[in-house]
């Protein structure tokens, strides 16, 4: 299990990251079955970086990854429909159907095989859409696992979200807040519900791209166990710890994942 250092990769500065300039993220829409997804990226090297946010919430989670990866990595950060900034799909959408709208919005993009990198119920969305397009997606990165099957009753699964919310930073809440708003209280509702009831050990086999599982080890959702058995069940996994951080490795610790997720693509291109 590989250990990621505190603080050891620096956020973008406005400088140079070796050949390509730190501009900020980028705004792009794109109308993806029936409806609009938006997106944010930041240049950088390929192959390119897609994040996807947890239940609930929205890109606004993955975008300091953004910024720790700009002018390194491409990298983009999508609000899955309903949620975020994109348009409201007609009915609640179930995981395979996201991770569809994934793959769709990726290849209307152009991106050529690029690495899914999920948070929380982002893993089990990308997880799919690996399974499902092996020729489309290069790797993964699941940061955060879900659902631990120990957790998977609604009120086991409500208290570990409480514990969970005392380990995560100042910003996290107020702004998981203002997504839940935008949401609506029933789509965040059953993304929670979906969230329990989507089986990922089912998918994860299936994985056969080189898989990272990142795990932060004050993580209260996905406990230790459960990351370590998410990662043998993948063909090609490994895990990565990173010390001291919770569930929302994105938000809680953008510059030692961003660490991680550089070298992990660039190893996989080598």
């Amino acid at each position: 299990m590989i250990r990621a250092g505190v603080g050891a990769v620096p956020t973008g500065t406005g400088v140079e990251h070796g050949a390509v300039m730190w501009v900020g993220p980028e705004r792009e829409t794109d109308e993806v079955l029936g409806t609009q997804m938006a997106s944010w990226f930041v240049r950088g090297r390929n192959p390119p970086v897609v994040c996807v946010h947890g239940a609930g919430v929205s890109s606004r989670q993955t975008l300091p990854l953004l910024e720790a990866l700009d002018g390194r990595v491409e990298t983009w950060a999508v609000d899955m429909p309903g949620y975020g900034e994109s348009g409201e799909p007609g009915r609640f959408l179930h995981v395979p159907e996201l991770a569809d709208a994934l793959v769709q919005w990726f290849r209307t993009r152009g991106l050529d095989r690029p690495c899914l990198l999920g948070v929380s119920l982002g893993t089990q969305v990308v997880a799919e859409a690996a399974a499902r397009e092996p020729d489309a997606v290069g790797s993964v990165v699941l940061a955060g696992p879900t659902t631990d099957p120990a957790a998977r009753s609604l009120p086991a699964l409500a208290a570990r979200l409480v514990h969970n919310n005392f380990y995560e930073g100042l910003g996290v809440i107020p702004q998981s807040f203002r997504d839940y708003r935008a949401a609506g209280a029933r789509r965040v509702l059953l993304s929670w519900v979906e969230s329990r009831n989507h089986r990922i050990e089912g998918v994860l086999p299936e994985v056969g791209q080189p898989a990272l599982v990142v795990w932060g080890t004050n993580d209260k959702l996905s406990r230790r166990f459960w990351a370590e058995e998410v990662t043998r069940m993948l063909p090609r996994g490994r895990l990565a710890a990173i010390p001291g951080k919770p569930h929302a490795l994105t938000a809680a610790a953008p510059g030692e994942l961003a660490g991680l997720v550089e070298e992990f693509v660039a190893g996989e291109e080598r």
